[in-house]
């Protein structure tokens, strides 16, 4: 799997301490893209799916993991790999978000297994390419026609209530090559 980055406690981009974890590669290029960085898939990103099942494990024994949010360049685009790491993630915590570029309508018409087992086992799936027009501070999503899909019943609740209190928050993280900011950017910034 090529993923770019894993940063914890994320708190920007769902409820609660999250993992979150930033797949490379993305053919889109949308205009105003706020990770153009990750458009490219690199060999330094090549991680197996059990490799970074174990760190994440590792990372749980030591640190209260209320989700997971993955995001990109496209996850969709790896979904195989995406199918199996969802699924041992699910051991962990079933809140997972997943953003794509990719609307669910398409994602369920491939009829392929990997997808469909994707969707399965995530709580939240916001799709839609990014537009920079429709970027409005629109909560959780770059743009207002990005759209946000509820699929487990069990986090129903949680995230109507996220979703009715919560605002667009920056967190900024150091890592090794500089400083990370991670949420949802208003095109002016």
């Amino acid at each position: 799997m090529n993923v770019a980055r894993i940063l914890y406690p994320v708190q920007v981009l769902g409820p609660g301490k999250r993992v979150g974890i930033w797949v490379a590669g993305c053919s889109r290029g949308c205009k105003g893209c706020s990770n153009p960085e990750l458009w490219e898939q690199k060999p330094e990103y090549e991680i197996s799916v059990d490799r970074l099942a174990s760190i994440i494990d590792n990372l749980s024994h030591n640190h209260e993991i209320d989700g997971f949010t993955i995001s990109g360049g496209e996850p969709l685009n790896q979904p195989e790999e995406l199918t199996k790491l969802v699924q041992i993630l699910s051991t962990i915590s079933s809140d997972i978000l997943v953003y794509t570029g990719y609307q669910i309508e398409e994602l369920r018409n491939r009829q392929d297994r990997a997808t469909d087992s994707v969707l399965a086992h995530i709580a939240v799936l916001i799709d839609g390419e990014y537009i920079e027009e429709f970027n409005d501070g629109s909560f959780l999503r770059g743009s207002s026609n990005q759209r946000v899909h509820l699929l487990s019943e069990e986090h129903k609740k949680k995230y109507q209530r996220y979703f009715s209190e919560g605002h667009n928050q920056i967190q900024n993280f150091t890592t090794a090559d500089g400083v990370v900011s991670v949420g949802i950017h208003h095109k002016t910034f």
